[in-house]
């Protein structure tokens, strides 16, 4: 069979960056070159070869109603036609943001972005330009974005360089960010009631916000133990920080108001990505009206030529009315469907019993660990007993039988509308096989 992707990726050196555009598809992951894609339909992704997989990535669930779904393809065709992007006050904008505000009962107004990164980046100066403090809490293992103040401890370390459990070293994950940009970023172990107390007595006062994912979603996948969000958003309300809830991974996933809807919360800052955009580019900043009065008239300023897109904003809405369809019967159809597939690749594990696996799942979420833990509950768990390089072996056999996970253990998988019994069956099957084959 020719090897297209290998041919691809030698050209893409010679002009891109590891020839690709983000070192999540790159060879930081796949170790070599990766599968060059060149088109999808449904549940189906096929790459440059001809090679058919399905698809558990879905766009790192940019992709709730999978690829090439008729109703969005009919809405960017009949769109297009009408102009691709204005820059100006748009009626659509105002329709999905009417549509966002009567779902979600934490939200009275939103701002449209383009990416998570760029809303959280909005979110993180609104918090301080409404309160007035400097300070920002977040916990280790969570990413909000490359934004240089809180990518720290977002990436797997060796277990000595993060330091004691009650005061975590902070770590950037990246050169060229200058310790004055983290200098006012507090880092705490989260599912960690104690420590967040201990934090919030030292720091509360001066803390902006306390952010967090509603679930831990670039460790894998990480469920909050019972009551410790409702702890978090305790503690924000008693010493004056914002709770922000970053649902740029979960929200539209996990229910219709994501994790604040599965879990009881009301935030007073939220940000959604990925899900939200249908698979356009889409993002907003969403909160209580005293909070989201800070942003007019630009006293905490945030611009965008490209906020808002007319394509996108009709995408949007296009996915909204077919999740929310039939009493949110897109919602219920991908939950089932990913526990089931969660539950489908217990099952063979423990059948095959050659490695020791713990699947951890939330709805539409879930991930495979190969670890020598019951449950991996936090970063500490996660750079300490996860084996990434035996989940990339195993990602990379997947694909060589029509199973297309990510490599890299951090991220996770996700079902869509368009995924199928039939799909959790063949995936399982190609489970079972890869499990076997392993050394």
């Amino acid at each position: 069979m020719p090897n297209t992707s290998q041919s691809l990726f030698e050209r893409g050196l010679k002009v891109l960056v590891e020839g690709v555009s983000s070192a999540s598809r790159g060879p930081a992951t796949f170790g070599g070159a990766p599968r060059y894609m060149s088109h999808g339909q449904g549940a189906r992704l096929y790459d440059v070869d001809g090679r058919e997989y399905i698809d558990w990535m879905m766009a790192f669930g940019a992709l709730p109603l999978g690829h090439a779904h008729p109703a969005i393809v009919e809405t960017v065709s009949r769109e297009i036609l009408r102009g691709s992007h204005f820059a100006t006050a748009l009626e659509v904008e105002v329709e999905v943001a009417e549509m966002l505000v009567a779902l979600l009962p934490h939200v009275d107004k939103v701002r449209f972005a383009n990416t998570g990164t760029e809303a959280g980046m909005a979110a993180f100066r609104l918090a301080r330009g409404h309160t007035g403090r400097r300070k920002i809490i977040k916990f280790e293992g969570h990413y909000h974005g490359w934004w240089d103040s809180v990518l720290v401890n977002t990436n797997p370390m060796p277990m000595a360089a993060l330091g004691h459990p009650n005061s975590p070293i902070r770590i950037p994950d990246s050169s060229g960010i200058l310790e004055e940009s983290f200098a006012d970023t507090i880092v705490v172990r989260w599912n960690d009631i104690p420590a967040l107390e201990r934090a919030m007595a030292l720091h509360g006062r001066e803390a902006a916000c306390v952010v967090t994912e509603g679930v831990m979603s670039n460790m894998g996948v990480i469920p909050p133990k019972p009551g410790y969000l409702m702890r978090i958003q305790e503690l924000c309300r008693e010493y004056g920080a914002l709770f922000y809830l970053d649902e740029t991974v979960t929200g539209f996933r996990l229910a219709a108001g994501g994790c604040a809807e599965l879990y009881g919360l009301t935030p007073d800052i939220v940000t959604y990505g990925k899900a939200i955009g249908g698979g356009m580019p889409m993002a907003l900043i969403g909160g209580r009206d005293d909070v989201m009065s800070g942003l007019e008239w630009g006293k905490v300023l945030h611009f965008g030529t490209h906020n808002a897109g007319r394509l996108a904003l009709h995408v949007t809405k296009t996915m909204l009315q077919t999740m929310l369809a039939d009493n949110q019967a897109g919602f219920r159809k991908i939950k089932d469907l990913g526990q089931k597939m969660a539950a489908e690749v217990t099952r063979v594990a423990r059948l095959s019993n050659r490695h020791k696996i713990v699947v951890q799942s939330v709805n539409s979420m879930f991930q495979i660990f190969f670890t020598d833990l019951d449950e991996v509950t936090d970063y500490r768990d996660f750079c300490g007993h996860v084996d990434r390089a035996k989940f990339r072996d195993f990602a990379l056999r997947l694909m060589d039988k029509g199973v297309y996970m990510n490599p890299s253990a951090t991220l996770h998988s996700l079902s869509s509308i368009v995924h199928t019994e039939a799909d959790i069956a063949a995936t399982a099957h190609a489970v079972g096989l890869v499990l076997d084959e392993m050394p």
